[in-house]
């Protein structure tokens, strides 16, 4: 104990915190997760399908003409440049030429020349993948490190297509013999074990009980046990320790806590942030209560059948409940705005590009961007089934004026304000009266800043406009109400003091004003109508109406206008029934193949947002689809799902190879032979330091705080463009794009931070 005491306070710190056992293993393990795990996942789910989406159509090998001599679709091309040089210097991304172009520092040579400009999000992927050297790891089914990979025939759906392993029917497999049946505690371990003795290897030993307590605490909570439960998971396994793994994970599964950590998952996924992004990055004061709905969908385990169905239709769906309805489907809301961007048509295409991409990633694990200017040329996914995709969300109109409140709530409300007014009366009457020429002025000076058509179009009435101009009225309507929100900075001479004076006569009846409701950051649709969707230069102008990858179902979508939302198209909640349904082949495996990444740090198939031919298949593919039949059976139920995967001996092992297996004869630990060693994510190493110090505060839920207060970081504001130091220098991420799996890197400022930062001294 002396020993101990006699040690530099980091080293007491870091044992206290992340377990004196893995201080001989921390920075090693973290080097070797950051080259084999943190850049060839950057690769695989970031800068490749990036470079294939903007850049192949005219620089790869299977462009009908390679422009300027370059191709980008293998590192040697990269490296060998163009007709003009070198477009590349490894490390280097502000003297290479590549993100030159794209940045549009050049202005005579601005890339990609055939579509919209890449995202600042997407600028930064590739200029973190040149500092950290370009890596070029072998794309999975080309066979060799090139990245070129053979097309598919262009043309319709074919049987070949349709055979890809995601694509057929999810079924439910017998678990194989194993020659050592005593080892598995469930079904799920022989499947592992069948790998195992294939490949000739061995299980390894059962983990220390002080070791797994830790990773179990740390993989549901995302906090550290505390000595008292450490004691306690060690005297229970030494009695029977398959009962005590069971108790300890259903006792976390209870735990609020568990909500909490899981949720962040989810909030990575659909690119969750309280900004809009770009050079405002304007705050968002909402839209906290749609992770607060995370949570507690996590804790209660709301179905994931319903917990889907709730973010994409639950307005239509379930109107009446206000946290379905209104909270859910902000999930439809967090894509990027820029306030100033003029080119309301432009940004609204965006944002229409966005949810469709981040729907196809998310739920069906498929990147269909490609399929956004042609058929995609790697997966059965063709043009004309993105804009079916996009045309269910054709109808979106943004709202932030709804109320989180039942229709009694809002009547009361309504009641009390009226009385109000009626308190204030003239005083309130002559203070709008005042205000009125002030804010024509503000949205005049608003309106033309517009292009003439957007400036005509916001002149007409609503009755006049189309559905389409509806919506493009409401999105330049934020810009003008940016400008009323500035009434000050339009007041002239003495129209200042006089306002003021107004304002005072109001606020002597601030008392008789009720508190506003809560409000929603939300979508609804236009009305039972959507504007129509086309098929970008497609020559008979006909719409696109909604339907669903081809290669699963070439039909179109049956619209039914929901009973319960007249005033809705009820297209959301065909996608949210389809998506849903048993028979959907993909919902359930990408599912449960994230939540075995999160568990393991690596998916049964690695890309785990890509189950397409740009993936790579999964390396038990019998397992996978035990665990989605099992899933669905089990009534879509995470929380089921987790005690399947925990309980196992899989994931009870040891990081350290069996006794006479060396880690050489699977350094990629595709057998599952060993528990995977990672590194502590952001949070957890964020949340683990107040813990240590007894700091933490556990207030559930609310709006943000700042991130220098000890709130569990999940409560902490995320803004885009401004975000935790700690945070951000562990990975976590930005909130531009949504995140299938994070970056693990080891750099010096993770050290640097931790030693000197004051907040952390």
């Amino acid at each position: 104990m002396d020993s101990l005491r006699q040690q530099p306070w980091w080293r007491r710190w870091v044992r206290r915190v992340f377990g004196g056992a893995l201080l001989p293993l921390l920075w090693n393990s973290v080097t070797a997760i950051a080259a084999e795990s943190g850049n060839e996942a950057m690769f695989h789910e970031q800068v490749f399908p990036l470079l294939r989406g903007a850049c192949f159509e005219c620089h790869s090998h299977q462009s009908e003409r390679i422009r300027g001599g370059l191709v980008l679709d293998s590192r040697a091309g990269i490296m060998a440049g163009g007709e003009n040089g070198a477009v590349l210097i490894p490390g280097e991304p502000d003297q290479s030429r590549l993100i030159r172009v794209v940045r549009h520092d050049d202005p005579h040579l601005r890339m990609p020349s055939k579509r919209d400009p890449l995202s600042p999000a997407q600028i930064a992927i590739l200029e973190n993948w040149i500092r950290l050297g370009a890596p070029w790891p072998e794309i999975p089914g080309s066979g060799a490190a090139t990245g070129a990979m053979t097309q598919r025939p262009r043309g319709g759906i074919t049987d070949e297509d349709r055979a890809w392993w995601a694509f057929q029917p999810v079924r439910e497999p017998t678990p194989p013999s194993v020659r050592d049946p005593h080892w598995a505690t469930s079904p799920l371990d022989r499947f592992v074990l069948a790998r195992m003795e294939q490949e000739g290897l061995a299980p390894s030993p059962p983990a220390d009980p002080v070791a797994f307590i830790r990773r179990l605490t740390f993989d549901l909570t995302g906090l550290p046990p505390t000595p008292d439960e450490v004691d306690a998971f060690v005297d229970a396994a030494r009695q029977d320790r398959t009962r005590a793994v069971a108790e300890w994970v259903d006792r976390l599964l209870a735990s609020p806590r568990y909500g909490e950590r899981w949720a962040r998952h989810w909030l990575d996924l659909v690119r969750y942030a309280e900004s809009d992004g770009y050079r405002v990055d304007d705050y968002r004061p909402t839209v906290w209560r749609y992770r607060d709905w995370v949570v507690q969908a996590f804790n209660r385990d709301l179905p994931y059948d319903r917990f889907v169905q709730a973010q994409l239709a639950g307005d239509e769906l379930w109107p009446d409940d206000p946290q379905s309805a209104r909270v859910a489907t902000a999930f439809l809301r967090h894509w990027i705005y820029e306030y100033n961007n003029r080119d309301v048509r432009g940004q609204w295409q965006t944002i229409l590009n966005d949810l469709t991409d981040v729907t196809g990633d998310l739920f069906l694990g498929m990147g269909i961007q490609c399929a956004r200017c042609h058929d995609h040329k790697f997966d059965p996914i063709l043009q004309k089934d993105y804009f079916r995709l996009q045309a269910f969300f054709a109808p979106l109109l943004p709202r932030q004026d709804l109320p989180v409140a039942t229709a009694s709530e809002e009547a009361a409300h309504a009641n009390r304000m009226a009385a109000w007014r009626d308190a204030a009366g003239d005083s309130l009457r002559e203070l709008e009266s005042f205000e009125e020429p002030v804010r024509r002025r503000a949205a005049e000076s608003a309106t033309i800043k517009f292009p003439e058509d957007i400036q005509a179009l916001l002149r007409t009435s609503a009755a006049e406009r189309s559905l389409h101009e509806r919506q493009l009225a409401a999105l330049a309507q934020r810009q003008i109400d940016y400008e009323w929100a500035r009434l000050g900075t339009h007041l002239k001479g003495d129209e200042k003091p006089r306002h003021e004076a107004l304002q005072k006569q109001v606020q002597t009846f601030a008392a008789r004003k009720p508190e506003p409701l809560p409000m929603a950051f939300t979508v609804t649709d236009l009305g039972p109508d959507a504007p129509p969707i086309h098929l970008p230069k497609a020559k008979d102008g006909s719409p696109v109406e909604p339907g669903f990858l081809s290669v699963l179902d070439p039909r179109p979508a049956m619209i039914t206008r929901p009973e319960s939302a007249p005033q809705s198209t009820g297209r959301r909640t065909a996608l949210a029934a389809w998506i849903t349904s048993p028979d959907n082949p993909l919902t359930a495996r990408v599912l449960v193949n994230r939540v075995w990444q999160y568990h393991f740090g690596r998916g049964l198939a690695v890309n785990a947002s890509d189950l397409g031919h740009l993936g790579e298949p999964p390396s038990h593919p019998e397992l996978l689809d035990w665990l989605a039949a099992r899933f669905v059976r089990d009534g879509w139920s995470l929380k089921q799902l987790h005690r399947l995967i925990l309980t196992s001996a899989t994931y009870g092992q040891a990081a350290s190879p069996s006794p006479g297996v060396t880690p050489a004869a699977d350094p990629e630990n595709r057998s599952l032979a060993r528990f995977p060693t990672r590194r502590l994510e952001a949070e957890q190493i964020r949340d683990a330091m107040f813990a240590a110090t007894g700091e933490l505060d556990r207030t559930a839920g609310g709006p943000s705080v700042d991130f220098a207060r000890p709130r569990r970081s999940i409560y902490s504001r995320v803004t885009r463009n401004v975000r935790d130091p700690l945070l951000e220098v562990f990975d976590a991420p930005d909130g531009f794009a949504s995140t299938a799996r994070r970056n693990v890197t080891t750099t010096p400022t993770q050290a640097l931070l931790l030693i000197n930062q004051q907040f952390l001294v």
